[in-house]
């Protein structure tokens, strides 16, 4: 096991734990202040709660989506993975553009007009139950997991760099974040989200701006980063296991944000409390502007990243312990910005603001869909009792996740697990709820069915790509760039490791490493599936999901039913108004499975239909999980 300390003048000062303290105390009084303001309002139940009842101005949603995407490991990854392999990483700004059109027109307009708070509900609207409790088991998980990782890895990088303690930077982040988030519910989360936005850009925008007069403007960090390959965006190799090219970014990054956003509960909550689904539209688009700045701004300080570090490059110097890239930047702030105090600790709020929105965002996500999904149907406890449990939920999720921080800590394998679990559960996900939107004749059966076969597949995928890593025979393709160390000033190794191997070179320090096979190695032909893009993860799951929901739903007797399904849980993609001036209504008809949209089950008050396995009761064409005979 390796010890590592941290040179002498790389530590907080005063000013920087002032700044940083600071920021807390606001996050917790955001929360203080709307459980105050609306104390009397949320006894009465547990709507405002977690939902805010429809009431939110959609640009503070807006800012609120892209603040929960902006975890710590955005903040710390992004220059990293900028300053390892270049500018490719910046194609996920328009992959999400084509996402937030996908998901606008199909995913929005559909849980917004059911009315529900948990996306979950419509599962067993469309399904069953079981469906339902599958998917919102999965969900908790991947979020415990992801939230813990959250917690840990940024105060573990930031405490080796400036001297921060590790458990006391872990237990504050947790607690201040489950604290305001279980005392202002949902819009004390949209409201803090706000603010630490603010705080984001602004430790950014300070390493940005030093860095750039230190290195005599950006234009000259541009030719720099040119010269070392770091501008290179036009890799369009078409084959798959290229960890990054156009291809795998643009589509495989569609999946990953269809994942996150098209029908994950965290991100599905902000869009109904919006007033109207049109502005739940426009907050998703204002919000993929947001992105843009954030993944914009990300990438320019891995430029400037590399720029400073281009000579003498910190993890071969020894600077940075082997195989911790995510350090590069707090070590930059620490370098560039020591002779300013309380900046540094504008960039360690800026991270830590990252990991608190991120981790509020899934607590309250969690308590949402464990009252909604689990106790609310099971149970006739009034709405006040609701509004109390769900306020215990999150003291217990939060707790949850800063036990998750130190279950990472004791498992180094896990970290690359909980990042990569997005693409292994989202593009299973996203084919589940697919499945019933456009498909009419899928029943239970089909949806169970290609839930289990995505997240084998994609499953089966990381495992093998995981062992392919341990017997040196992965095959994938990473374009790792390279590094020198020829202007380092001297050889003394800040961090001194009390293990005398030698420090490995930046192919092996990389998080996805290829390694290079021996000539004598006989490589089985599944390596070559193994070494797939993770990106594709999610593309790959979904299509299977997809495939065998409607193999099994059409074995199973779906098509019988297909005219049962109430039209509101429906939207047939070739109906939408992008179609019908070029696909003519006899072939239309033909893709809605047979069905005259006109003559299907209407929708009125009171009216009983058969869904599947379920009876749903319909009202003023919003079918609510209150009525919903099991």
């Amino acid at each position: 096991m390796e010890e590592e300390t941290v040179a002498s003048g790389t530590t907080f000062g005063p000013g920087d734990y002032a700044i940083f303290v600071l920021v807390l105390v606001v996050s917790s009084g955001v929360g203080i202040f709307y459980a105050i303001r609306d104390a009397r309002r949320r006894s009465s139940g547990n709507d405002d709660y977690l939902s805010a009842k429809g009431k939110m101005h959609y640009i503070p949603v807006a800012l609120s989506l892209t603040v929960s995407f902006m975890s710590a490991i955005t903040i710390l990854g992004n220059p990293a993975e900028i300053y390892t392999y270049g500018m490719m990483l910046w194609w996920l700004v328009p992959a999400f553009f084509i996402a937030a059109g996908i998901i606008s027109e199909v995913y929005i307009p559909i849980f917004y007009r059911l009315d529900i708070k948990s996306s979950y509900e419509y599962l067993e609207m469309r399904f069953n139950r079981v469906v339902r409790v599958l998917v919102t088991a999965a969900f908790i998980v991947e979020t415990i997991m992801y939230a813990g990782i959250v917690i840990y890895a940024p105060s573990l990088a930031l405490s080796q760099v400036t001297g921060f303690n590790l458990w006391a930077a872990v237990l504050s982040t947790g607690l201040v974040c489950t604290f305001y988030t279980t005392l202002g519910g949902l819009k004390g989360v949209i409201w803090t989200d706000v603010f630490q936005a603010a705080v984001m850009i602004s430790g950014l925008l300070a390493v940005l701006i030093r860095g750039s007069v230190i290195m005599g403007g950006f234009t000259n960090i541009w030719e720099i980063s040119g010269e070392g390959g770091r501008l290179n965006m036009a890799i369009v190799d078409p084959d798959p296991k290229v960890r990054h090219s156009i291809w795998t970014l643009l589509v495989g990054g569609t999946f990953l944000w269809l994942g996150l956003y098209a029908v994950s509960q965290s991100q599905i909550q902000r869009y109904i409390c919006c007033r109207s689904e049109r502005e739940s539209k426009m907050a998703l688009f204002l919000n993929a502007f947001g992105l843009l700045i954030v993944i914009t701004l990300t990438c320019l300080t891995g430029l400037v990243t590399y720029a400073y570090f281009h000579k003498c490059d910190p993890i071969k110097d020894g600077k940075i312990p082997p195989k911790s890239r995510d350090r590069l930047l707090p070590y930059l702030v620490m370098e560039i910005l020591q002779d300013y105090p309380g900046v540094p600790g504008i960039f360690v709020a800026c991270v830590y603001s990252g990991g608190l929105s991120t981790i509020s965002t899934g607590i309250n996500a969690m308590a949402c869909v464990t009252v909604e999904d689990f106790i609310k149907p099971c149970t006739n406890i009034s709405k006040k009792y609701r509004s109390w449990i769900s306020r215990g939920l999150g003291i217990l999720y939060g707790l949850a996740c800063i036990g998750m921080a130190y279950i990472a800590s004791q498992l180094g394998g896990v970290l690359q697990a909980a990042i990569s679990i997005f693409g292994i559960v989202g593009g299973p996900l996203i084919g589940v709820y697919t499945l019933g939107i456009m498909f009419a004749f899928a029943n239970s059966w089909g949806a169970a069915a290609g839930l289990g076969f995505g997240l084998a597949c994609t499953s089966w995928m990381y495992v093998g790509a995981a062992d392919a890593r341990r017997k040196n025979i992965y095959t994938g393709i990473s374009n790792t760039l390279p590094t020198i160390t020829d202007g380092c000033p001297s050889k003394n190794l800040t961090f001194v490791n009390i293990t005398t191997s030698p420090v490995p070179t930046m192919m092996e320090t990389s998080q996805f490493v290829t390694d290079v096979p021996e000539a004598s190695t006989e490589i089985p032909s599944i390596v070559n599936f193994y070494s797939v893009s993770y990106l594709y993860y999610g593309c790959i799951g979904f299509a299977v999901t997809l495939f065998f929901g409607i193999i099994v739903s059409l074995l199973s007797c779906g098509w019988r039913q297909r005219k049962h399904v109430p039209q509101n849980l429906l939207r047939p993609p070739f109906d939408h108004w992008f179609f019908r001036s070029w696909i003519p209504e006899s072939i239309r008809r033909i893709l809605r499975f047979g069905i005259d949209w006109e003559d299907n089950i209407p929708i009125c008050d009171d009216l009983n239909v058969l869904a599947n396995e379920n009876i749903v009761t319909v009202r003023n064409g919003k079918p609510t999980s209150d009525e919903i005979m099991l």
